[in-house]
């Protein structure tokens, strides 16, 4: 007599992973989720707020998984998926209100599973935002046994009189760019290509540990700045690196100018770039070349934003041009 468990997925292994992590994802929770793990979908009262619009952004991790899966460490790539998400909607000036999650994979691992959203809750606990659901799903046959695939979707909520876009974005006003922890979750085939041995030493560690860095969260420093100052115009900087990411919140007729000499340039991303001898334009229109987020503000408060965030840099201006941005080298 045939059983789903002979087909390759085995339940039980799920009920395993709901027990594992139900304790971390209830600490997510706040008074406006009204129910809990087991509904069929999770409910999460919007008040406070006078005219809100709803902001959403769904992400995965990439091929940064590879380098997690080969390195059995899962409990960062949580965190690099929803910083990806989060830090998107981030851009329009929302503050992330809930997430869910999905993981699929051939054969599952409670251990596993329940380390990578382990690292999700934390992430969603650090900003406030609740781990309202998610999707485990075992898929013998589409997935080898031991890979999982992390994906995430992410809602946020802003005033509609503070929402972001560029559109005020002026000439003169000053770049400025806030550090990331290294490449984040993009251009990780790149990465891999070049970096092929994981377990080499690299500044005194396994070069694993600092590839397996997570994608910075950029909340904190965001509703710090806007506290004090005027934000124009914020733009994550992920695959397309500055070259593609930065143009997408200029309006026409304007130009960022950037100069990169002005970027602190990790380690661990200079040296990638020496060893697979990559030009300057592949690089700034691949990785973010450690300007994990760029943010458009007025030149006479660029002192006290730098004062504010560790490791920010003015990086250039906005100035009248046909290209949306110049960046010299």
């Amino acid at each position: 007599m045939a059983t789903y468990k002979d087909s390759g997925v085995d339940k039980e292994e799920g009920y395993q992973t709901v027990s594992k992590i139900k304790k971390a994802v209830s600490e997510t929770h706040n008074a406006n989720v009204l129910n809990g793990i087991g509904s069929f979908g999770a409910f999460y009262e919007l008040s406070g707020y006078e005219n809100p619009v709803l902001v959403s952004g769904t992400d995965g991790v990439g091929t940064k998984l590879r380098i997690a899966l080969d390195s059995n460490i899962y409990d960062t790539i949580g965190i690099d998926c929803f910083a990806m998400c989060a830090n998107d909607i981030l851009c329009h000036g929302a503050k992330p209100l809930f997430f869910l999650d999905y993981l699929a994979c051939g054969k599952l691992d409670s251990d596993v599973a329940a380390q990578i959203v382990l690292g999700i809750a934390k992430a969603c606990k650090e900003t406030g935002t609740a781990l309202i659901g998610g999707e485990t799903a075992e898929m013998p046959g589409m997935y080898q046994i031991g890979d999982y695939d992390v994906a995430g979707f992410c809602v946020g909520v802003v005033e509609r009189n503070e929402i972001i876009d560029g559109s005020q974005i002026k000439e003169n006003q000053a770049i400025i760019g806030l550090p990331s922890s290294g490449f984040h979750s993009n251009g990780f085939s790149l990465v891999r290509k070049i970096f092929t041995n994981f377990n080499e030493i690299f500044e005194e560690k396994p070069l694993y540990e600092t590839l397996l860095i997570p994608t910075r969260l950029y909340q904190n420093d965001i509703f710090k700045i806007r506290e004090k100052y005027k934000v124009y115009g914020i733009a994550h900087i992920t695959g397309g690196g500055l070259i593609e990411n930065v143009p997408r919140i200029i309006p026409d007729g304007l130009c960022a100018e950037i100069n990169t000499k002005k970027i602190d340039v990790p380690t661990i991303i200079s040296e990638l770039q020496k060893r697979g001898n990559i030009t300057e334009k592949e690089m700034f229109g691949t990785f973010n070349m450690g300007v994990g987020m760029v943010i458009i503000v007025d030149k006479e408060n660029v002192a006290g934003i730098l004062n504010l965030i560790e490791r920010s840099m003015l990086l250039g201006e906005i100035k009248k041009d046909k290209e949306k941005i110049r960046l010299i080298f």
